[in-house]
């Protein structure tokens, strides 16, 4: 199984900063997820746009939420949360999309595969800032996920590249990471590092 690396906007930047750096590590990710939740839909068709004509592949851009923004955008993929629209009506109405899913517990994670689900995202696996004072769910939960499900499972939270080898190593199927990139000196060089260590795990296998 090829590993992925999804990068997941913070909400903090304009999509003007966001296209910039977008269009610097676009070869080195699989994924950029859009989400951002204090935009206005003007705001997020307007910048979605923006990015596919900064030169990001609409096939790299992963929706947030909003599945109206990404069929007037044209991309193909959606990630829900737990107050999104019903993974079965989305897959009977829009089966050309990809839907993945945010989960935060095996049950919920095997409930969502069976509505239909093509992904799961699952996390937070480690310390980070952004869930300051709440406990990471750890390598052990997400491996029982990963090794359960029979859909792709990305793991993201407080995922840092000396990192990666372990998440791989439960089965994961991609890492997702924020802010070790939008927040970076040189984004770029921050997810060549990532990239660095998932070659290393694939060169390993």
């Amino acid at each position: 199984m090829e590993r992925e690396l999804h990068v997941i906007s913070n909400g903090k930047l304009s999509f003007s900063q966001m296209a910039t750096i977008a269009a610097e590590i676009v070869d080195y990710v699989d994924y950029i997820h859009i989400r951002e939740r204090n935009k206005t839909t003007k705001e997020l068709y307007e910048g979605v746009m923006l990015l596919i004509q900064s030169g990001i592949p609409p096939s790299k851009l992963v929706i947030n939420d909003r599945i109206d923004i990404a069929l007037l955008t044209g991309v193909n993929r959606v990630q829900l949360g737990y107050t999104s629209a019903d993974v079965r009506i989305i897959k009977d109405r829009f089966p050309q999309l990809h839907v993945g899913c945010s989960v935060h517990s095996l049950e919920e994670a095997l409930c969502k595969q069976q509505e239909g689900a093509d992904s799961a995202l699952y996390g937070h696996i480690f310390a980070t800032r952004s869930k300051a004072g709440v406990p990471p769910r750890g390598l052990e939960e997400l491996q029982e996920i990963a090794t359960t499900l029979t859909i792709p499972v990305t793991a993201i939270g407080g995922i840092i590249p000396t990192r990666v080898k372990a998440v791989f190593g439960t089965g994961a199927s991609g890492v997702a990471v924020m802010s070790s990139i939008w927040d970076a000196n040189h984004p770029l060089e921050a997810v060549k590092e990532y990239e660095k260590q998932i070659q290393r795990w694939g060169e390993g296998q």
